[in-house]
């Protein structure tokens, strides 16, 4: 574990490295506590660079065992070696061979980065930095190289040997050994190399592309588990075919292999033609996944495989640039689930979860822009600015650009950059030379941190036939940015009349409107549109067309008109949420002055016409019903937060929606009852949604513990068995049902890992005081281990970000349990630590009691005793 607290890295300090290795041979000999890797590498010093110019190659922690130069051992006075560094003093030639042989105890390995095993699995992971773990190399993103590898294993140990590539030589070498050799044509960075080797069974199939090639698919599962790969197996399919569709893009290799393993420290990695998945997003059936893991699996499948064009075939040229490869991939799988599923659904679901995680981000100590200038550990910027926010960025040029030249832009953007190692700069220019725009002043999205607040209001001169907007945007300081630069913001709007029909207007002045889009380039901006006979409601932001925040000065009464009649159905969904926001920080008030709260009947009635339209899907109907969460309403009301008060108000107004419409609600739940076959697509998953949070609400009234309790006991899925858990769990804490079924529901899924962690999930997430006390008991339970993310991730990491009224108690001791934790975990796993640390970010909106509680929890971490880097730079940005 490095315990430094290392450099700061600089984008302007980007120097492209004096060597190439154009060519890359790898020997692995497999042994769990003594693995051999030799890696024969094929070096060339750039054209103009001295003679005299030493190559210093990284490692990590590593243990060399020889060196040659061009067939020849090394002097020791031609080298200077650490476990962290190799350092060829007087390289020999413009061309040469080096040799370098490293011993590896992959068993030993708890931080999965590198090569580690895994259930008696060698496994992979190297991005970012792994592969110095394996051995001394130029680990850097902009290193390209060609790669052949030799796997030598024992045969019973690991019959099965995978790397990156088409398959090639294979056979067998004496006393029970084998051996395997892959070779991938395609010049790629190291942290896309990747290796698997143990007893797995095999799912196959094959995809025939636009050409009419045939590709051999395999997904790798523990034996015994392959029919749980079949939905994994059809979303890959489909993913495929529709890249093809798309964007033109057609798979380049012979094979595509997925590897399932259970300990990983991320989702899912895309290296070329072996991805490898946490087997949480691959395993599934209807008795043990839920609706939401289907959806996740076929997205993360989908993310993964288009990295082979947006990450593998184009990667990106230094760290910095990683939302060119990450945000650009997650807008194009949000674009195939949003055609696989439901545009609209897929659209609020995305905006929630950005509003969730990237704005916090943006809002607090953590916050950088989508491509970073400066970062000491990147391991810590996976984060959903890069992705999330990097996805919106994207967006918001197919909404510039329209989708044609957008297309343009890409096709020239695969063509151009093809092999290469490109940057933010190089993906912006071809949509400026695909669309003759000028996108300077958008690109300041890639480079300016914080999410930009449009305060608008309005005005309708009758007489005159003009109605004006009045915009004004702004952007909040962040750190290390005090000052910010004007952005170019695309703002989708519409101005609704009577019956929802569009008002039009004869012209319009103040701004530039295209296509329905007003592009804000300016501080303030008076639009002013002309020939508007009536006032119209104004819907603004139309499918969140940017990542931006409203301060609207707009009269209820056109709220709840527009969440009645707006004909965008993002706006329509964002209408009735600002509606139930408002009225839940109200009651939140009204709590800490010590009242009472009174809920609007006009609002709780709202709510049922909403449930009973059947002119909307039901997954809508479901996403519309689903209350701000606890964090949404400490989000929008920004600093003084007591999560109690909250939750007490959003209990209450969750009680007032239920009496409101207690017999609607009951008659639609029992109509929507499943008679018909399981299936995971997405209209019956809608259903199922929209029948469980109808049982959420009427767990509140009479009688809703046994309603609860007989849906548990009828559920022939595992959506339905999880919800009706988790009803009872959190509406009923302790009750007889709720004890019943969670003792039911152990005893039936004690031993399948991943179900195990929906019930610690559940349990995790029950608010009160007592959450504490549940979870530090379940560390000890059999089916817990601190050594497997998933299992950390499902508890601790559910309880500090999904627990507010328990991660948030009032004395503290929340926090100092988190504290123990994180160091805990650290000594096996850093970046783990490091990603749950992430859960007090926002510590100083809190109030003044608990924000001092929080502080000294942060603070007992960075004092602690070698503190790994990753870990470091969370804690001390986050108290800076």
């Amino acid at each position: 574990m490095r315990t430094d607290t290392g450099q700061v890295f600089k984008l302007e300090d980007y120097r492209p490295n004096d060597y190439l290795i154009p060519r890359t041979n790898l020997t692995f000999r497999l042994s769990p506590e003594a693995t051999i890797v030799t890696a024969i590498l094929t070096v060339e010093r750039r054209d103009g660079v001295a003679a005299a110019a030493p190559l210093v190659l990284d490692g990590d922690g590593l243990t060399l065992k020889r060196v040659e130069i061009d067939g020849k051992k090394a002097k020791p006075a031609d080298l200077l070696v650490t476990p962290d560094q190799l350092t060829i003093l007087k390289p020999p030639a413009r061309r040469f061979q080096l040799l370098i042989e490293t011993e590896l105890a992959p068993a030993g390995n708890e931080a999965l980065m590198g090569l580690y095993r895994s259930n008696d699995v060698y496994c992979t992971q190297c991005e970012a930095e792994g592969f110095r773990r394996i051995t001394y190399f130029l680990d850097r993103p902009d290193i390209l190289s060609v790669y052949t590898v030799r796997i030598e294993a024992l045969r019973d140990e690991a019959p099965l040997l995978l790397s990156n590539g088409n398959p090639g030589d294979k056979g067998n070498i004496r006393d029970g050994w084998h051996y395997a050799v892959w070779h991938d044509p395609f010049p790629k960075p190291s942290y896309l190399f990747a290796l698997v080797a143990g007893n797995l069974g095999r799912v196959a199939d094959s995809f025939v592309t636009m050409s009419g090639r045939k590709v051999e698919l395999g997904i790798y599962v523990e034996r015994g588990k392959e029919k749980l790969a079949g939905y994994a197996m059809d979303a890959l399919k489909r993913s495929m075919r529709w890249d093809e569709e798309a964007f033109g893009r057609e798979y380049d290799l012979d094979v595509f292999n997925i590897v399932a393993v259970s300990d990983f420290n991320m989702g899912a990695m895309e290296n070329k033609g072996l991805n490898i998945f946490n087997d949480k997003y691959v395993l599934a059936d209807e008795e043990t996944a839920t609706d939401a893991d289907f959806a996740n699996i076929e997205a993360i499948i989908a993310h993964e495989y288009f990295h082979n064009w947006t990450g593998n075939r184009i990667t990106c040229r230094d760290w910095f640039q990683l939302c060119l490869k990450e945000g650009l991939t997650v807008f194009r799988d949000h674009e195939f689930s949003a055609d696989q599923r439901s545009r609209a659904v897929k659209r609020i679901a995305e905006v929630r979860t950005l509003r969730a995680h990237q704005f916090p981000e943006d809002q607090g100590p953590l916050a950088h822009p989508v491509r970073p200038r400066r970062y000491r550990e990147i391991n810590n910027f996976y984060t959903a600015t890069v992705y999330e926010k990097g996805s919106e960025v994207v967006r918001m040029i197919r909404t510039i650009l329209g989708a044609d030249a957008f297309r343009a832009g890409m096709d020239l953007y695969f063509e151009r950059h093809d092999g290469e190692a490109a940057t933010i700069e190089d993906f912006i220019k071809v949509f400026e030379d695909a669309s003759g725009r000028d996108l300077s002043q958008f690109a300041l999205w890639y480079h300016q941190a914080g999410t930009p607040n449009l305060t608008v209001s309005s005005t309708h001169n009758q007489s005159a036939r003009e109605f004006t907007l009045e915009i004004e945007q702004s952007v909040p300081p962040t750190p290390s940015e005090s000052r910010k630069r004007l952005m170019h913001i695309p703002l989708a709007f519409g101005l609704i009349g009577a019956g929802g029909k569009p008002v039009a207007y004869s012209g319009v002045e103040g701004a530039s409107v295209e296509d329905g889009v007003i592009h804000l380039r300016k501080r303030r901006h008076m639009v002013r549109f002309s020939g508007v006979i009536e006032r119209p409601a104004v819907s603004l932001n139309r499918g969140f067309s940017a990542p931006v925040t409203l301060s609207v000065e707009q009269k209820a009464d056109d709220q709840f008109f527009l969440a009645r009649h707006d004909s965008d159905a993002f706006s329509r969904w964002q209408a009735f949420n600002t509606l139930l926001t408002d009225a839940l920080i109200a009651a939140f008030r009204e709590f800490l002055g010590g009242r009472q709260p009174v809920f609007a009947t006009r609002l709780t009635e709202l709510a049922g016409s909403i449930a009973g339209d059947e002119t909307l899907e039901p997954a809508y109907r479901a996403l519309a019903l689903a209350l701000p969460g606890d964090a949404d309403i400490a989000r929008d009301i920004g600093k003084n937060i007591d999560p109690d008060a909250i939750h007490a108000a959003r209990q209450g107004f969750a009680l007032a929606i239920a009496t409101t419409n207690a017999e609607a609600f009951s008659s639609l739940y029992h109509r929507l009852a499943d008679k018909a076959a399981f299936s995971p697509d997405a209209a019956s998953a809608g259903r199922r949604a929209l029948r469980n949070i109808l049982l959420d609400y009427l767990s509140l009234l009479q009688g809703g513990a046994a309603l609860a309790a007989r849906h548990f006991q009828s559920a022939t899925n595992m959506t339905d068995r999880a919800a009706a858990l988790a009803v009872l769990a959190h509406r009923h804490h302790a009750s007889p049902e709720a004890n019943k079924a969670l003792a039911a529901f152990e005893k039936t899924y004690a031993s399948d890992p991943l179900v195990m962690d929906k019930w610690f999930q559940i349990q995790a997430s029950v608010p009160g005081p007592q959450a504490v006390d549940t979870v530090r008991a379940l560390t000890a339970h059999p089916a817990f281990s601190m050594a497997n993310p998933n299992r950390v991730r499902s508890l601790i990491g559910t309880f500090s970000s999904a627990n507010q009224t328990g991660f948030h108690r009032a004395d503290g001791e929340g926090y100092r349990f988190f504290a123990q934790t994180v160091l805990e975990v650290e000594k096996r796993n850093p970046q783990v630590a490091a990603r749950l640390a992430t859960a007090l970010r926002s510590w100083r909106s809190l109030e003044p009691g608990r924000q001092a509680k929080a502080r000294e929890a942060l603070l007992s971490i960075a004092n602690a005793e070698n503190l790994s880097a990753d870990l470091r730079d969370i804690v001390e940005r986050t108290l800076a």
